[in-house]
């Protein structure tokens, strides 16, 4: 069973985050975070999901959203850990994101998606916005949905 909740920029919470991000989405690229790029998230929403096993509460997975615009909120740093893929981490976080872009009266999400990923934004109902484009090192594309 897991939980899902904001993140308060700076917390204990944020450093799990930070870590969980590193470890999945920088460090097999040979990059990590600078300060300059985290203190960008100071004003972002930060979505966390937690797990309780044997009483100690640790996070499995994250994402960031980003205001684009009055509309648009950006999608970012999406990462489950790897002993949780494959259960449905990812989608709950994207339908919670969702939820609080909503409930924020955002009319649209979008994202620069790993091209790894595009299979998974699209069972989500997201579609490809352009071609492909080179970011971190890595192919990726522009996704969006109206929500």
């Amino acid at each position: 069973m897991f939980s899902l909740r904001i993140i308060e920029y700076g917390s204990t919470d944020y450093q799990a985050m930070v870590a969980l991000r590193d470890e999945i989405l920088r460090k097999p690229l040979g990059l990590s975070f600078s300060e300059e790029y985290l203190q960008q998230e100071m004003h972002d929403t930060l979505i966390g999901c937690f797990t309780r096993e044997r009483g100690i509460e640790r996070i499995i997975g994250c994402c960031i959203l980003s205001k684009v615009n009055d509309s648009t909120l950006q999608l970012r740093q999406m990462a489950v850990d790897k002993s949780h893929q494959g259960q449905g981490i990812g989608n709950s976080i994207l339908t919670f994101a969702e939820q609080q872009a909503k409930n924020n009266s955002f009319s649209k999400l979008m994202m620069h998606a790993r091209k790894e990923a595009v299979g998974f934004y699209e069972r989500q109902g997201y579609t490809i916005d352009g071609d492909e484009f080179i970011e971190v090192d890595i192919p990726h594309y522009e996704m969006s949905r109206q929500l």
